[in-house]
């Protein structure tokens, strides 16, 4: 999926994981673990877990279950309300349910590596462990007070507002709102002139 960079999801695999699916501008939505497949080269991409790995559909309905209970976290922080148990408890569960170690090998050509290598049964329980504990970081640190829903109509991505004032997830979001405002001045400027 090729949209805009959005400050922190590069830094905050929690923050990358809510916003692996949404709108797109004009009311298309997307879904970037729509399927094993999908799921299993967005964890990969992101070092999440080892080349080679797969994540069977039932974990990967796991970890979209996860998903939207770390976004409702996220959400209930920016718009400071108290979040649902449920989602508390997932997030809490995902923390405890599996080690969110790496683990070591050693090869001739490269010497020791540590990589995120764990049996098939246990990919999204790593996975999860890992995500759930940058979430738990990233609201409960300090850059929980930067976390920002876009402001852009059917946008539902969240993000690091990295100024102050900062509205949108995107440059393509903000181009896309300040057209939509000029198109509505010049709409109501035309209205105006009319008999």
């Amino acid at each position: 999926m090729a949209h805009s960079p959005v400050p922190g999801v590069a830094e905050h695999p929690s923050l990358a994981l809510v916003d692996s699916a949404g709108l797109l501008p004009g009311g298309k939505g997307f879904d970037e673990l729509a399927t094993s497949e999908s799921a299993t080269a967005w964890l990969t991409s992101r070092d999440l877990v080892a080349e080679g790995a797969e994540l069977y559909d039932h974990c990967r309905n796991r970890l979209v279950r996860f998903r939207g209970a770390v976004r409702e976290l996220m959400v209930a922080r920016v718009e400071d309300v108290a979040p649902a148990a449920e989602s508390i408890r997932v997030l809490n569960e995902a923390l405890t349910s599996a080690p969110g170690v790496l683990r070591l090998h050693f090869d001739p050509s490269s010497g020791f590596t540590r990589i995120a290598e764990h049996p098939a049964t246990q990919v999204v329980e790593h996975v999860m462990a890992l995500v759930a504990e940058d979430a738990a970081a990233l609201l409960t640190g300090e850059e929980a007070s930067m976390l920002a829903l876009c402001g852009a109509d059917s946008c539902v991505r969240i993000f690091l507002r990295t100024h102050a004032r900062r509205q949108w997830c995107s440059t393509r979001c903000g181009d896309r709102m300040r057209a939509a405002r000029a198109y509505a001045r010049k709409r109501a400027a035309l209205g105006r002139q009319s008999p």
